[in-house]
């Protein structure tokens, strides 16, 4: 069994075929799948998707490309966060690749989303884009930290190390099949399959060799086998290691 621990069903990408992308992804062995949210609306819709299907649980949260536009209802969100479905606050955290003209606020909205997960006891799913220096301290800061992972990790190793002694684990997605991503590939190897999740952040991040294509939580099964490659370990321990790891952090 495989789990996709961040696959983004609540998008418009699967409006017209959530339920049929779920099936293939069952068929193929993915047997559980996490859908994280990036607003309020999403985090209904996630919600509504994971009541539907056995094996699907839904993240919610406020993620910082959208602090800009929507403030952090923090009522609703915590709301929704007792929901027995929802195992997760996430995707939160810092992204100053789109816009750095909001940093104050997105730091803002990311201490009231790990107050919120200490409130109601669950791991934080954390965004992270050219933020490393400023998610660091903000994470060191609040006490105590919720467990979590970085999602889609693509820091260096210095990072992994951090956040490594402060309890998260590390999610890879299709981003690993691709050759130039060598920093990533380096802290992948160095990082112990004790601490790596799998994902597919599909829509996006489509692994090789379906580049092009939508991405789906079937698709996960190949960033599993790249790790299984780049470790030279069996895929089987692969699959059993992140699957364990997964539904230990989430408690799925």
């Amino acid at each position: 069994m495989f789990i996709d621990t961040h696959a983004h069903l609540n998008f418009e990408a699967f409006e017209l075929d959530n339920g049929q992308v779920i099936e293939r992804a069952k068929i193929a062995g993915v047997e559980k799948i996490i859908i994280p949210s990036s607003n309020l609306k999403t985090s209904l819709k996630a919600i509504e998707i994971a009541e539907k299907f056995e094996g699907v649980f839904a993240a919610v949260g406020l993620h910082p490309i959208h602090v800009k536009d929507e403030a952090f209802d923090e009522e609703n969100f915590q709301k929704l966060a007792k929901n027995k479905k929802v195992v997760a606050i996430g995707e939160i955290g810092l992204d100053y690749y789109y816009d750095k003209s909001n940093l104050l606020n997105q730091k803002e909205v990311l201490i009231k989303s790990i107050k919120l997960a200490q409130v109601v006891s669950k791991p934080i799913i954390v965004h992270s884009r050219e933020a490393a220096a400023d998610i660091l301290p903000i994470l060191m800061t609040e006490s105590p930290i919720p467990s979590g992972v970085m999602h889609c990790f693509q820091e260096d190793w210095q990072f992994a190390q951090a956040v490594l002694e402060m309890g998260f684990y590390l999610s890879f997605t299709g981003l690993i099949t691709f050759s130039k991503n060598q920093k990533t590939i380096e802290v992948l190897k160095e990082t112990p399959l004790e601490r790596i999740l799998i994902e597919t952040d599909c829509p996006y991040m489509t692994p090789e060799p379906y580049r092009g294509k939508r991405n789906e939580p079937t698709y996960v099964i190949e960033v599993a086998k790249k790790i299984a490659e780049i470790k030279k370990i069996p895929l089987e321990k692969v699959e059993t290691q992140t699957t364990k790891n997964a539904e230990k952090l989430f408690k799925i």
